[in-house]
């Protein structure tokens, strides 16, 4: 009688610990170059600036449109997290609706998600995934805020995105990098615009995510 031999599990290889600090360091190089010089820096020169080698770029990102959807999607995964976790500790919509405007501009996501055209795939499912996250988590924050009364009823998640993108770009004739005391403070008058109740009637109506794709 033979007996069934089981087997054995397979292994589950997880990136060593150096390759994934060698990711991270490649990502943060890129999201600065692309904000400085646009997504046609060369790929050696952000090489150069993570400290590795232009094989282990490659290794990691086969070409151009990889690396930039992966800045994109990791620069929106990190504006989604800041809310995130503004409303676990406070339990504030609006404070964490604050956090993820401010963090936007910290991340320079005005500069970066339009490196997104159309001469790249705008539907892959990791640049989905991630646009999908932060909306869904926006709709949520000012949907609480809003039922709180913190949050003026008169503007949709749309309307946010809009002036996020339009606010965080640095003045023409600025350095990008050194226009945080123009931008933080601008934002900050953007969102005391928010707060209920509304001191104004707004013009129109407000903005949906469906209107802002299509336009």
């Amino acid at each position: 009688m033979s007996t069934a031999i089981t087997p054995a599990p397979r292994k589950v290889l997880r990136p060593r610990a150096d390759a994934v600090r060698n990711r991270e360091r490649i990502v943060t190089a890129a999201r600065e170059m692309f904000v400085e010089h646009g997504p046609d820096v060369p790929l050696d020169e952000i090489a150069r600036r993570a400290g590795v080698g232009n094989a282990t770029v490659y290794r990691n990102f086969p070409d151009r449109e990889a690396l930039v959807r992966e800045v994109v999607c990791y620069v929106m995964d990190r504006t989604a997290e800041a809310a995130e976790v503004a409303l676990a500790e406070t339990g504030d919509a609006f404070a964490a609706l604050e956090r993820f405007v401010h963090a936007s501009a910290d991340e320079r996501i005005s500069a970066l998600c339009p490196m997104i055209s159309s001469s790249f795939d705008q539907n892959h499912p990791d640049l989905q995934a991630s646009r999908e996250r932060v909306e869904r988590l926006i709709e949520e924050v000012m949907g609480r805020a809003e039922e709180a009364g913190q949050l003026r009823s008169d503007v949709g998640v749309g309307d946010l995105m809009i002036v996020v993108a339009q606010l965080s770009r640095p003045p023409a004739g600025t350095d990008c990098l050194h226009g945080d005391r123009f931008i933080h403070r601008h934002l900050q008058l953007f969102l005391d615009g928010l707060r209920a109740p509304a001191r104004s009637v707004l013009p129109g109506t407000a903005v949906t995510i469906e209107e802002l794709r299509a336009s």
